[in-house]
């Protein structure tokens, strides 16, 4: 049982749950996403990037990354101001869960993701021990 399990390392909760809890919210793991492997930084590229978010949702979800410490704000001292967001080593953590996200897809979802429905490894596609971050570099 778990929260015996719990229980036992003195836990007060699940840490799957906490971790879930943290990027489970609409459009969180999509920022996630775009600063990992598209490497956007700047409210105007995510609006422009994440599909159906609007302008209200982007704002709060990125102030809840930031509260729970995913993210950091930086105002850039130009005219006009900037603000760009960079993720923070909790941040990345991530990255290597989004890239098992992909060969989760890549493999057993092969009929949604590619034209002639056959399951590829993640190396296959994107290469042997590539950063995700470096797939999406232009």
């Amino acid at each position: 049982m778990l929260t015996a399990h719990l229980k036992k390392y003195g836990m007060k909760r699940c840490p799957i749950d906490n971790s879930i809890k943290m990027i489970g919210r609409k459009f969180t793991l999509h920022i996630l996403r775009n600063m990992i492997l598209l490497k956007q930084k700047r409210f105007s590229q995510f609006l422009g990037s994440i599909e159906g978010i609007s302008t209200k949702t982007l704002s709060i979800r990125l102030n809840e990354m930031e509260k729970e410490g995913l993210i950091t704000r930086a105002v850039i001292s130009t005219k006009p101001v900037q603000i760009e967001y960079y993720l923070t080593e909790k941040g990345e953590m991530f990255e290597p869960i989004l890239k098992l996200l992909g060969e989760l897809s890549l493999k057993y979802e092969a009929a949604i993701i590619f034209k002639d429905r056959k399951p590829r490894d993640f190396e296959d596609v994107f290469g042997r021990n590539v950063r995700l971050s470096s797939v999406y570099d232009y």
